[in-house]
């Protein structure tokens, strides 16, 4: 029996594994690639230039692929590259990049996709990351790894949320959050740091700990920003786990939120 629905169109120059399943009136374009043991569902559209990993699903009406939401867009040949084990979930779009930026929009591996997230043009999206429902990523972001989106965040173009950070329901963030941190409200501020997820993914009671002193120099202690910076990075040569702060202050461009 074939595994694409006699009523799915798939472009004969499309590269699909042999035992990708495609569900009924799917339509997979032909600059498509699909690696094996992925499901498509039914009424989802995979078009553009877009290279899929191993073992992704794809539930109903996704559109995957699509054209960059950008008015300096001109038809150019830019990417869309997804890894292996997401699960993407119903009327989520996910745009190609444009060639103002590397021209490459990116999701790692094992990724959790909601139902009606947006990812625009251009972002980079890390692996074992969460996004609830209507979460809305504008162009150029990047999400760090075990990054946690909640219901109907918005995030702001070029910002960088750092790996194990979290953002609460309806939070609208518009500058970079540093790895481990919660961010909440509308502008999103700080609002602790994501120790329960920490816990999940194994950190120690004395890692986040440490974790926690960072986090009051940079909010609590009423210190300059850079003099945060250099009190944190002293004290990662002896705690590993504030590396991930040590590597994301030098790329931040928004600022970070205070």
């Amino acid at each position: 029996m074939s595994r694409i629905h006699a009523s799915a169109v798939v472009h004969p120059g499309a590269r699909l594994a042999d035992d990708v399943q495609v569900g009924p009136f799917s339509i997979i374009g032909e600059h498509v690639e699909i690696g094996a043991g992925s499901r498509v569902g039914p009424h989802c559209v995979i078009e553009g230039h877009t290279r899929i990993g191993r073992n992704n699903v794809f539930h109903g009406s996704a559109y995957i692929g699509c054209e960059p939401q950008d008015k300096k867009y001109q038809g150019e040949p830019t990417q869309l590259v997804i890894g292996d084990g997401n699960t993407i979930y119903q009327f989520v779009t996910l745009s190609t990049g444009t060639v103002q930026d590397e021209g490459i929009t990116s999701v790692g591996d094992d990724n959790w996709i909601m139902a009606y997230v947006h990812i625009a043009h251009d972002c980079r999206i890390g692996s074992h990351t969460i996004l609830a429902n209507n979460a809305t990523v504008a162009g150029h972001v990047h999400l760090g790894d075990y990054v946690f989106l909640g219901g109907f965040t918005t995030i702001h173009q070029f910002c960088k949320i750092g790996a194990h950070a979290m953002t609460a329901f309806t939070a609208a963030v518009a500058q970079d959050i540093p790895p481990y941190v919660t961010a909440a409200g509308n502008r999103a501020t700080p609002a602790g740091i994501n120790s329960e997820g920490l816990r999940r993914r194994g950190f120690s009671n004395e890692q986040i700990l440490e974790i926690k002193r960072a986090y009051k120099l940079l909010y609590r202690q009423n210190m300059l920003l850079e003099d945060a910076i250099a009190e944190i990075t002293a004290r990662a040569a002896e705690h590993v786990e504030l590396q991930a702060f040590v590597d994301f202050f030098p790329t931040a461009s928004r600022g970070l939120i205070r």
